[in-house]
């Protein structure tokens, strides 16, 4: 889903421990505390490692507890209640830092998605290749649109998919086999094949490519 993040990193408070501003965070999946969840998306995390409540936490929590962990100040958006988190090593949450421009470029790849959906039902009709090979390409989209787009290859009947798809790395093994059965069928129906050596289209019959020279 689509986040508009740019609300949270306009609202970044700073630390009172240490006066630095703090990070933005993916919040958690569950609450260590209670199971039940943050409430929020994403958590303000002071992440300077010469925080006094960070530095000074190891040996608070070594002499009450006995185990070696310090304390990060957090807090929740909109929310001005102070909280402190335990953690085990330095490099705790620094893992779930979010950048803007990511995120940013996440969402926008996210609604071409979309868009590109959309057009599946009208693409034959108008003769649009374009969302058909956007979604093929795209690796992050859904498998299922990605498999949707690649059944409608044939209703289009548009020798331009080839070379894309072919030069393309999928990381689904079933969704290149369709597209490459698709392939297949486009060739059959157009009478043309692909050189074995330069891989243009010639014609079916061909027995010299006419690009490379090759005798096929």
């Amino acid at each position: 889903m689509a986040t508009d993040y740019q609300y949270y990193f306009s609202k970044i408070p700073t630390c009172p421990h240490c006066h630095k501003k703090m990070s933005c965070c993916e919040a958690p999946p569950i609450h260590i505390g209670d199971g039940l969840g943050w409430g929020a998306e994403v958590l303000y995390i002071c992440l300077n490692d010469d925080c006094s409540l960070f530095v000074n936490g190891w040996d608070q929590i070594e002499q009450q507890f006995g185990h070696k962990s310090s304390y990060r100040y957090m807090e929740l958006p909109d929310s001005k209640e102070s909280n402190v988190m335990m953690v085990g090593t330095a490099d705790a949450y620094k893992g779930s830092v979010i950048e803007l421009d990511t995120v940013q470029a996440q969402n926008k790849r996210y609604l071409e998605e979309k868009k590109a959906v959309a057009l599946l039902g009208s693409c034959v009709e108008e003769k649009n290749l374009a969302p058909v090979m956007y979604l093929i390409q795209d690796e992050a989209a859904d498998i299922s649109s990605r498999k949707k787009a690649a059944a409608l290859l044939l209703a289009l009947n548009d020798l331009s998919c080839i070379d894309p798809i072919r030069n393309h790395t999928f990381r689904d093994t079933s969704l290149e086999t369709e597209c490459n059965m698709a392939i297949k069928q486009l060739l059959k129906v157009n009478f043309k094949k692909e050189c074995p050596y330069c891989m243009e289209l010639v014609k079916a019959q061909a027995t010299t490519c006419m690009f490379c020279k090759k005798d096929l």
